[in-house]
This record gives structure tokens, C-alpha cells and sequence, in this order.
């Protein structure tokens, strides 16, 4: 079993340990049973932290999956695992936020989660959700009366750390004008064809972590494309290596002192994406990685939003802060 490097992020303990690598759990297929069992079969090979969504549908089949790992044996206690959740945006008001948090620790059958992210920057009126999302169902949202919900949940202990989740500068400069605890992290797109680099920059600088999601670009996804997976560069340097365009791709991102959540089912892939340790990119390598063209991937302005409207546009004008 593999043992995954952890870095330190802000919590109601001081500074706690997050597993680098994690799995996410956003699927436009599996759901339930595939969920619980890909999770079951992560924790074998090594994965301690998973990554989940009110959105996502996976929340209870993730709870199963803990539940059923403690009966087994394969953790001795639930506090081995890291569990991220993120607050949907039907629920982006300061009265809904704590309600949301309680349903989604409900659903996954915990007392607490270690981290709660604020998915979007967005309010969504949606009775029912469909995609793609119309425009008038999207508005901006109070960021400080969310704020204070979410800081709210810190100090109840529903969650160990708070933070966001494709945010942009200028609306985290915003939250840390007034915020009392100030966000541990930012979980955005990253990957070598969508770098983030100043993003990433201005993160680190305040004491933020970068989460990267689709890491390999989310292929197979509605929600993904396979412009990693095709990139030349990346071809070049797996073939000359030895080693899958994954692995290329990750051991890029864990070189940028980042975490990342990838998102296979398969066992055998899982493995793959956590033999990244012992060994490294070389100078050239890196070099010739940073010079690929950039493109960003960011579904709220594709399958998840209909049309733009003023609020994504600002959003997206953040979201390209590169």
C-alpha cells in the first residue's frame, strides 16, 4: 500500500494534515454501488482522502463505503480518512448554509467532514436541477453573509476547515477584508494544459492550498475533455519515460505544491496514479510542459450554464486569472 505525502492546511486544530492525492467522486455515470465500491477498493490501495458534493449524488454511497471500511478492517478509525463536501448552490445564503452542511453530514452518516468548500461563487434557483442551468436561474451571492455561515460550521465542529471552490482572486481578497477564519483552500481546474499559475501564486502567498480537479482533464466525463490525455508533449515525455501520460500529468501537478483529486473507478488506474513518488520530472522536462498553449475547461460556462449572463462573465473573468 502505497503512503501518500500530506501537506497542512488551516483548521479548528491549527494546522492538519490533507492527503496530497485524493479521489473524487463526480460522475455523470456511476453512482451508488460503483461509488461505494471504488471507495472501498481506494482505501485498500492507499487512498485516504475522497472528494464529494451535495451536487455529486455520492455523498451516501460514500458514508456506505466508511461505514463498511471500519467493519473490515481496512481503517481502524474514521479519523484516517479525509472527507471533502461542497455546499451547492441552492444553498448560498447565510441561514442555508448550516442546514446544508447537516444534510450532506446526514447523507454520509459522519459527526463531522474535514473540509467544506462553497462550490461556486453562485446562487442557484433551481426547484429541481437541470442542466444546462438557464440564466435567469443564476444570480451573485452575498459572499459574506455565506461566509459567515460557513465559519459558523468551523466553530460547531461540523467541519475542520473551510474554504472555496472556483473562486478568483478578487473574491477571496473580498472574504479575507472581514472573514474571521480565512479559507484553507481553493479547489480549481488544473492541469498542464490549464496551469493557474498566478492563481497559484496569489494562493500560496495567502497561505490558500490549491486543489486541482480534472487533473487528467475528466476524460470520459460530459464534464471533461481529452486534451491532456492528447497533448503531444505529454505523449513525448510518458514514451521517453516509461510511464502512463497520467503519471506524467500528476507528478506535474504534485511539483507545483498542490493537491489534487483524480477520479478513476478502476483499480488498476488507481494504483497507477499513486506511483508518482520516487521519481521526478527533469528541468527539461518542466520547461517544455510550462510552454504548452493554455485552455481552459470550466463546465459552468459550458454543460452546466445555458447562456452567460453579467455574473458568470465576471466569474469567468476571474476563472481565467492565469
Amino acid at each position: 500500500m502505497v503512503s501518500i505525502p500530506v501537506t497542512t492546511i488551516s483548521s479548528s486544530e491549527g494546522r492538519r494534515p490533507i492527503p496530497l492525492i485524493g479521489l473524487g467522486t463526480a460522475s455523470s455515470t456511476e453512482v451508488g454501488n460503483d461509488v461505494k465500491t471504488a471507495v472501498i477498493e481506494a482505501i485498500k490501495v492507499g487512498y485516504r482522502h475522497f472528494d464529494t458534493a451535495a451536487l455529486y449524488g455520492s455523498e451516501k454511497p460514500l458514508g456506505e463505503a466508511i461505514k463498511e471500511a471500519l467493519s473490515l478492517g481496512l481503517i481502524k478509525s474514521r479519523d484516517e480518512l479525509f472527507i471533502t463536501t461542497k455546499l451547492w448552490g441552492d444553498s448560498t445564503e447565510g441561514h442555508l448554509v448550516l442546514p446544508a452542511i447537516n444534510k450532506s453530514l446526514e447523507n454520509l452518516g459522519l459527526e463531522y467532514v474535514d473540509l467544506y468548500l462553497i462550490h461556486w461563487p453562485l446562487k442557484i434557483n433551481q426547484d429541481e436541477l437541470k442542466i444546462p442551468i438557464p440564466k435567469e436561474c443564476i444570480a451573485a451571492i452575498n459572499i459574506k453573509e455565506v461566509w459567515e455561515g460557513m465559519e459558523k460550521c468551523q466553530n460547531l465542529g461540523l467541519t475542520k476547515s473551510i474554504g472555496v471552490s472556483n473562486f478568483y482572486p478578487k473574491l477571496i481578497e473580498e472574504i479575507l477584508s472581514f472573514a474571521k477564519i480565512p479559507p484553507a483552500v481553493n479547489q480549481v481546474e488544473m492541469n498542464p494544459l490549464w496551469q493557474q499559475k498566478k492563481l497559484n501564486e496569489f494562493c500560496k502567498k495567502n497561505d490558500i492550498l490549491i486543489t486541482g480537479y480534472s487533473p487528467l482533464g475528466a476524460t470520459g466525463s460530459k464534464w471533461g475533455h481529452n486534451r491532456v490525455m492528447e497533448c503531444d508533449v505529454l505523449q513525448d515525455i510518458a514514451k521517453s519515460r516509461g510511464k502512463t501520460i497520467a503519471q506524467i500529468s500528476l507528478r506535474w501537478m504534485y511539483e507545483q505544491g498542490v493537491s489534487f483529486v483524480v477520479k478513476s473507478f478502476n483499480t488498476e488506474r488507481m494504483k497507477q496514479n499513486l506511483d508518482i513518488f520516487d521519481w521526478s520530472l527533469t528541468e527539461e522536462e518542466l520547461n517544455k510542459i510550462s510552454q504548452i498553449p493554455q485552455q481552459k475547461h470550466i463546465y459552468i460556462t459550458g454543460a452546466l450554464v445555458k447562456e452567460a449572463n453579467d455574473v458568470i462573465t465576471e466569474i469567468d473573468a476571474g476563472l481565467a486569472f492565469q
